[in-house]
Parts: C-alpha cells; structure tokens; sequence
C-alpha cells in the first residue's frame, strides 16, 4: 500500500512539472508572431484616419527579411496624408511626406519591429480612408529547403531557382495588383465626389433660378397693379 502511494505521489509530482513547464513554454510561444516561421505574409488594411490624427501600426520582420509597405489615399480632404517609417532601432528610414501615395522596401533587414505611421495633422476637418499594403518575404527559407533537398541526395538546385523565381515574380504581381486595385478605388471616389458635387449645385442652381422668377414675377405684377379707392370731390 505504501508503495502504489509512493509511486502515485511520484507521478502527480512528475505531471505537475511537465504541466508548469507546459505552461511557461505556452507563454514564451505567445510572444512570437504565428507568422514568424512563414515564408511569405502578405496583408492589405484599409484604414480610417481622424482629422488632426496620426495612427501607428507595427510590423515584425525576421532578420535577412525583405520588408516592403505601401500607403494610398482613397478619399477624404485633399486625398493626401503623410507617411513615414520607422526603423526597429529607432532611425526614421521614410521620412513624413504629405503625398497621395508613397512606399518603402528594405532588401535586407536586421529584423524587429517596423513603424509605419500614418499623418492626418494638417487636415483638421477631413477624415481619410487610407489603402495600407504591407509584406514580408524570406527568400532565404529557399535556401534551406535546398539543404534539405541536399540532405536526401536529390539535386533540385535548378528547380529551387525557379521557384525563387515564381516566388519574386508572384510578389512583384501582388505588389502590381495592390496598387490597380487601389488606383481603381481613388478613381471611384473621385467620380462619386464629382457627381454629388454636380447634383448638388445643380439643385442649387435650379433654386435660385426659381427663387430669382418668383421675385421678378412678383414685382412685375405689382408695377401694373391699379390701385382703387374712393375720391374725394371739389367744391
């Protein structure tokens, strides 16, 4: 009897310390971006800034990573807005621009947290509605499926370039498709813009034409309007 407790107390000690170190591995693994072993993340936010506002948004980067991110206005004010970027060591690599569009791309980078900041402070009563493109790509994940590939005794050296090649080549299309698709949307609140402008001054227009004939038909009427009254006779 004492050895089956003996042996049951060992257990529910061994199972407490697997789950305590269960739970510590948990919350180290919390800390790391679920996309942090990818080797490819793209993302397109379409983002709303108050007027007199700036909004930050943070980006992880894996060291050799090529970070590329790209802001347009679609609507809102004078359809620009300022962007920068900022380095995860604190340097401001894409200085503030008020501009309709801009982007930046780092080949190469050391890896951390990028800033990119969006400025809405020179607009004080428009609001704007910002396209925000953002990827990551780790062109040296290819390299290691190489390794493994070499590993297996299959040289797939050629077939590993072409896919490096598809893999540049999809970027470059997602990158060309980010900015249509944003052009598109600019044009479209352009025209929506323009015809409310037009149908509202129009509807302006035909008020004061009717107002201005009113008035001139009221007037004209009382020019030839003959008063009548009593008159008086002399002696």
């Amino acid at each position: 009897m004492k050895n089956s407790l003996a042996t049951f107390n060992k257990q529910l000690l061994l199972f407490t310390i697997w789950v305590i170190l269960l739970n510590i591995n948990c919350v180290q693994t919390t800390t790391v971006p679920w996309y942090e072993n990818l080797p490819a993340v793209a993302m397109d936010y379409k983002v709303h800034i108050d007027p007199g506002k700036e909004d930050c948004y943070f980006q992880y980067v894996n060291p050799g990573a090529t970070f590329y991110v790209s802001f347009q206005v679609v609507r809102g004010g004078d359809g620009m807005a300022g962007f920068a970027v900022r380095h995860p060591s604190g340097q401001i690599v894409h200085p503030y621009q008020w501009r309709a569009s801009s982007e930046y791309q780092d080949e190469r980078s050391t890896g951390g947290y990028y800033s990119v900041c969006i400025d809405n402070q020179f607009s004080r009563f428009a609001d704007k509605l910002v396209n925000l493109y953002i990827t990551v790509v780790r062109y040296d994940q290819w390299e290691k499926y190489a390794k493994e590939l070499e590993e297996i005794n299959l040289n797939m050296e050629n077939f590993t370039s072409a896919i490096i090649t598809v893999e540049k080549n999809i970027n470059e299309m997602l990158q060309y498709q980010y900015h249509s698709r944003g052009r598109e949307a600019r044009d479209y609140n352009l025209l929506q813009g323009n015809n409310t402008y037009v149908i509202r001054w129009s509807i302006a227009q035909i008020l004061v034409i009717v107002f201005t004939t009113a008035i001139q038909v009221y007037f004209v009427r009382k020019l030839f309007e003959i008063k009548t009254g009593s008159t008086r006779s002399r002696i």
